[in-house]
């Protein structure tokens, strides 16, 4: 054999051999699409667009489902939906723990957020409550009174999020004996209109605030202080002040989770190792938020922004 020869065989086996490797690679991840949830808030949806993004760079086929908050779980425990990426400690821990009890479903792991949600008000509410911050300020008739409405009165209003996602509140009024009534925002945007109209008009409110999100920024108040959450107090009714009844304290405070079908780690791995490496945080999604709901800036422009700009960070979590 000549030296010509030996060196198109081995240049032969060598193409072969990337072939046979690109092939591989190529059929890594399963050609069907991985199917990611859509809740109704701004901060999940830029979270689930880069995700996708990032997915799609990878070569992954990719599509969104509008979907419910905590009943998205049946979805996810069947494969018939794929990726949840917020599923956050202060409302859907109980959910999330109920569905990877099953083993049909994983935690993939924390987003890199840490969620606060609780009952919010804006600073120049202390002046007719001046009990504020401690709960306990909000028993007081006259401190229930400033917060009321035409339709609540002599009751406080307190403005809750949309019925969907969960949080209790409803539970905690009767648990806290808080003379209040919890009204339920019907949308994110409109929880949040309601703030801005109040806020210019300094009219009361108390409602759901959470972060991250752009509104603990641009307005000055404070979240009340209810007894610190405890598991036993949503699941012991001994626990805490009313013996009687579970919920007797605040929501939890902690990480944002992703969660997902467990077949994902089988039929995509790839897009599985992706989705647990990716890692935002309160700062840079707040400012994201901000761009959306108050600079008039879309979802797709605010992803694409910091998908340019972070080339450094989302490359390596799809091994380039």
């Amino acid at each position: 054999m000549s030296k010509t020869t030996g060196i198109l065989i081995r240049g032969l086996t060598m193409s072969a051999l990337a072939l046979a490797a690109a092939g591989s690679a190529g059929a890594q991840d399963s050609a069907d699409p991985i199917k990611l949830t859509l809740h109704d808030w701004t901060g999940q949806l830029i979270t689930t667009q880069l995700m996708g993004k990032i997915l799609q760079k990878a070569g992954n086929n990719v599509e969104y489902v509008q979907a419910d908050y905590l009943a998205q779980f049946a979805g996810l425990e069947t494969g018939d939906l794929d990726v949840a990426m917020e599923m956050w400690e202060t409302t859907g821990r109980e959910a999330m723990d109920a569905a990877t009890a099953t083993g049909k479903v994983e935690n993939f792991g924390p987003t890199g957020m840490k969620a606060k949600e609780e009952w919010w008000y804006p600073e120049y509410m202390k002046e007719k409550c001046p009990g504020l911050p401690n709960w306990e300020a909000l028993k007081d008739p006259a401190c229930a009174e400033a917060f009321s409405t035409a339709e609540t009165a002599p009751k406080g209003r307190y403005l809750g999020g949309p019925v969907t996602w969960g949080g209790f509140d409803d539970e905690r009024v009767e648990a806290l004996d808080l003379p209040f009534e919890v009204i339920h925002a019907g949308t994110d945007a409109a929880l949040f209109a309601e703030l801005e109209s109040a806020y210019q008009r300094q009219a009361p409110i108390m409602l759901w605030i959470y972060a991250p999100h752009w509104a603990p920024a641009k307005y000055k108040g404070e979240w009340v202080e209810f007894p610190e959450y405890t598991p036993e107090c949503y699941n012991d009714p001994a626990w805490g002040s009313n013996p009687d009844m579970a919920y007797d304290c605040g929501k939890p405070f902690g990480e944002i989770w992703k969660v997902g079908w467990a077949g994902v780690k089988d039929k995509w791995p790839g897009a599985y190792e992706a989705i647990k490496a990716f890692t935002i945080d309160n700062d840079e999604m707040g400012q994201m938020i901000t761009e959306v709901d108050l600079n008039g800036k879309t979802v797709e422009e605010v992803t694409d922004a910091w998908i340019a700009a972070n080339e450094g960070r989302w490359k390596p979590w799809i091994g380039q």
